[in-house]
């Protein structure tokens, strides 16, 4: 009953980038949300299954790229490891102040550096101290609600 739940929750599709040995990797997040506004701060939660979870270390830099309406593509490349090579071809992805990957169509692209990370069950819960936002053009966000993209 709980997971059905949560389908009911609507939430904003991101993507979470990162370089790690020298190659950008990324993922789809739904579960990202804003912490603090001082210190400015946000949180991610990744399944410790995925390959992502394994790159994220403390002071680490990553980004976290909020997608639009025309990205569901996008996000269904960072969501599946078939389509890996898929990712970063569109989208306008040029490294960031820290190196990152941050995403030049993003509705805004922050980049942050993992301050905390805090094991809780299947997931790692990621603290992002805030270090730049980029913002991106005005557009619907894309979505996703009961198992679609809204």
């Amino acid at each position: 009953m709980f997971r059905q739940s949560m389908r009911r929750l609507a939430s904003s599709v991101s993507v979470v980038a990162c370089l790690a040995d020298g190659e950008w990797v990324g993922m789809s997040a739904t579960s990202v949300t804003s912490l603090t506004m001082d210190p400015p701060a946000l949180l991610v939660c990744v399944n410790k299954q995925a390959s992502m979870a394994a790159h994220l270390t403390l002071g680490m830099h990553f980004s976290v790229n909020l997608l639009n309406r025309e990205h569901e593509g996008l996000s269904a490349a960072f969501g599946s490891s078939k389509l890996r090579a898929e990712r970063f071809k569109d989208g306008g992805w040029a490294a960031g102040s820290s190196g990152v990957p941050v995403m030049g169509e993003a509705l805004a692209a922050i980049e942050c550096t993992v301050d905390k990370m805090v094991e809780y069950g299947s997931h790692v819960i990621v603290i992002g101290r805030v270090e730049e936002v980029r913002m991106g053009n005005e557009a619907h966000p894309l979505v996703y609600f009961d198992g679609k993209y809204r």
